[in-house]
C-alpha cells in the first residue's frame, strides 16, 4: 500500500475511525479542540507496524519494537493538551523538546499544534524509523536527533516546554535547566515498580520548580546512553 493510501486510510484506518477514537478522547476529559484537531489530522497508523494498522485507533499502547511502545492515544492527548495550555496569553508556546522520540506519533501530533518541535531518540533504529515517518508525511517543523535524552538538547535552548515519554526516578536538573523561565517540564516521574504520576513542574530562576501532579500512569524506564 502505497503512503497516499495509507494517509487517507480504509477499513479500520478510516478517517470515521478516527473520530469515534475523538468521541472516546473527548467523553475522557480531553477538552482542547486544537488538540482533538490533531488527533484527527495526525495518521496513527502511519506510526505502527503494518500488522498492527487495524488496533491503529484503539485507545491502547501498542509495541513499535526494541522494547517500546506507541503511547495511548488519550496520554498523547493529555500530554499535548498540558504543552498547548501551559503558556500565557501574551506567550503562547512556540518551541517544545520532546524527550523519547519512539515511532514519532507524539511529535507529529505536538507538530500539528506548535510552530517548532525538537525530539530525541536514544535507540537509533527508531530515531531513523520516525524520521522517515516525518519525511513521508512531510512534517517539516519537527528537528529529530539520535542522542542521550539524559543531556537534553542545550544548544537550541531554552524550550517553552519539555516533555518526557519515560519514566523518570526523578527529574534529571539537566532538563530543568532547558527551561525557560516560567515553562514547563512534564512527564511521568516514579518507581517502575508501582508505576508513575504524570507531573507538571513548572520552572523558575530563582526557586525549585512548582510540581502538579496529574494522572496515574505507566511507562518504560528513561535509561541513559544510546543503542
Amino acid at each position: 500500500m502505497n503512503m497516499e493510501a495509507r494517509i487517507r486510510g480504509i477499513g479500520m484506518t478510516s478517517h470515521r475511525t478516527r473520530l469515534r477514537l475523538i468521541e472516546r478522547l473527548r467523553s475522557n476529559g480531553i477538552r482542547d479542540e486544537s488538540v482533538l484537531q490533531a488527533m484527527v489530522d495526525v495518521p496513527r497508523h502511519c506510526f505502527v507496524d503494518e500488522a498492527l494498522a487495524s488496533r491503529s485507533y484503539e485507545d491502547c499502547a501498542l509495541p513499535i519494537g526494541e522494547g517500546q511502545t506507541i503511547s495511548q492515544p488519550y496520554v498523547v492527548a493529555l500530554m499535548s493538551e498540558l504543552v498547548v495550555n501551559s503558556g500565557y496569553p501574551d506567550q503562547p508556546v512556540k518551541r517544545v523538546l520532546e524527550i523519547g522520540t519512539g515511532s514519532g506519533y507524539q511529535a507529529a501530533v505536538l507538530a500539528e499544534l506548535v510552530p517548532e518541535v525538537y525530539t530525541l531518540e536514544r535507540i537509533r533504529s527508531l530515531s531513523h524509523k520516525a524520521q522517515r515517518a516525518f519525511n513521508s508525511l512531510r512534517i517539516r517543523n519537527i528537528k529529530s536527533r539520535y542522542a542521550d535524552g539524559f543531556d537534553g538538547w542545550s544548544d537550541q535552548g531554552p524550550f517553552d516546554a519539555i516533555i518526557v515519554t519515560a519514566a523518570m526516578e526523578t527529574i534529571p536538573d539537566a532538563l530543568l535547566a532547558q527551561v525557560k523561565e516560567g515553562g514547563v517540564l512534564i512527564g511521568p516521574v516514579g518507581p517502575q515498580a508501582t508505576g508513575q504520576t504524570l507531573s507538571v513542574a513548572r520552572c523558575f530562576a530563582d526557586k525549585p520548580p512548582r510540581i502538579r501532579q496529574v494522572a496515574n500512569v505507566k511507562f518504560v524506564p528513561f535509561l541513559r546512553g544510546c543503542g
